[in-house]
């Protein structure tokens, strides 16, 4: 019988200006389960940096839960990020969206000199000490580059091909590959997988097939 393994899912709000982007989460927690993973959502217990009205794209003066809002995609299945361990999971996933960049970390504000949020440094520090796969999608590869920075660690990954974002990874010590949507980056000594999502698009069907790639590739990185 097949191992059942799993995966921890980093959630970073709703709505993919101040949160967790929707289609990349869906994408992947859809493709984790035909896969056979058992899936567990985390998200931190914090406000969100700003609250942004997806019909005007403006942020406003309202203030959200990162936790409280993630539950919305994790149907309500969600625990706070301080709660979760490597040594409970097999693998970590983060979806992208402007939540990771601004919620997880202020990559999206602070580039190069960025600084990523504790639990999530020390899960994927856990992750790289027990030789446990990482799959990071959309602008997550930015965030996992800063949070290896701050460990002293480095790892191939991609964000498709924007150039201003590859250079900011590799001025964090990352090697940055040009990637097409509907591919994955797979980095086999350091187990870290990317694709790049809605980074490069243009749709649902393009973005799900880069991370059902992604997926495919972690499954296979467990099996060997």
């Amino acid at each position: 019988m097949n191992k059942r393994y799993r995966a921890g899912v980093v959630l970073s709000g709703c709505g993919h200006l101040d949160g967790t982007e929707i289609h990349e989460a869906v994408f992947s927690l859809l493709y984790l389960d035909r896969e056979g993973f058992e899936v567990r959502c985390f998200a931190p217990d914090k406000p969100l940096h700003h609250v942004v009205n997806h019909v005007t794209g403006q942020a406003g003066d309202e203030t959200r839960n990162v936790l409280v809002e993630s539950a919305r995609i994790a149907r309500g299945r969600v625990t706070p990020l301080s709660q979760a361990t490597m040594a409970d999971l097999d693998a970590l996933v983060l979806p992208g969206g402007y939540g990771a960049a601004k919620n997880l970390s202020d990559v999206a504000f602070a580039g190069r000199a960025a600084k990523v949020d504790e639990d999530v440094v020390r899960l994927i520090g856990e992750a790289w000490a027990a030789k446990k796969p990482i799959v990071a999608i959309c602008i997550a590869p930015a965030v996992v580059a800063a949070a290896l920075h701050q460990l002293g660690h480095s790892a191939k990954v991609t964000i498709g091909n924007d150039a201003g974002t590859a250079d900011m990874i590799e001025g964090l010590g990352c090697t940055h590959e040009h990637c097409i949507v509907s591919a994955a980056c797979v980095d086999g000594i350091h187990r870290i997988i990317t694709t790049p999502a809605y980074m490069l698009g243009p749709g649902p069907k393009d973005v799900a097939a880069g991370i059902e790639a992604a997926i495919v590739a972690l499954r296979k990185m467990l099996s060997t």
